[in-house]
């Protein structure tokens, strides 16, 4: 990713809410309606953040959400073919006021069956993920796995070593030569 950057085949900006806060401590959590644990952050800084980022651009904004259409390889693949800008609003704590989502056209989308303590995680992971797909950044579109058959296995150099007296071999196979065979080979592992 740093040399996506430097090499301005990626860009990556952050627009903090804090900043769009109307008030001298850049408070923007408050407790839910209706009682409950935990903070919510309020909607009218997220909604400014979110305009500031978009600017007039036809940008993919996606909602992390744990609830959301879980985030696949195809999903990021869509993504990067059809939009040039992609906003992902991330969330801590209750998460956000609930009407961001009827402000702006945005996709809620999930990492995982699981809740993290923020979405700072699931972000990094989609902006990694997305732009894996963007040519240029890999540097060989050949390196995608998810175009190609992988096995979930690779070896390399040397071709035998010794570990406690336990001898471990790259799988004969890999080193006969035999394209075909070794396709045939990297499907199986992969389970095709």
């Amino acid at each position: 990713m740093k040399r996506a950057i430097e090499d301005k085949k990626l860009k990556v900006s952050f627009y903090n809410p804090r900043d769009f806060a109307d008030n001298a401590y850049k408070r923007i959590d408050r407790p839910p309606y209706a009682g409950g644990p935990g903070m919510v952050i309020q909607a009218e800084p997220v909604i400014k953040a979110i305009a500031k980022a978009k600017g007039k651009k036809n940008a993919k904004i996606i909602f992390l959400s744990p609830s959301g259409k879980q985030f696949t390889n195809s999903y990021a693949s869509s993504v990067a073919k059809k939009y040039k800008d992609m906003i992902i609003v991330s969330g801590r704590y209750e998460g956000i006021d609930a009407r961001v989502k009827k402000v702006f056209k945005m996709e809620e989308v999930s990492v995982g069956p699981f809740v993290l303590t923020g979405g700072e995680l699931p972000a990094m992971l989609i902006i990694d993920v997305v732009a894996r797909q963007i040519p240029g950044i890999l540097g060989n579109l050949g390196s995608l796995e998810e175009s190609r058959t992988a096995s979930p296995d690779v070896y390399t150099r040397p071709e035998k070593f010794v570990y406690k007296g336990k001898a471990y071999k790259v799988p004969k196979i890999l080193l006969s030569g035999d394209h075909t065979k070794i396709e045939a080979w990297k499907q199986k592992r992969k389970g095709i």
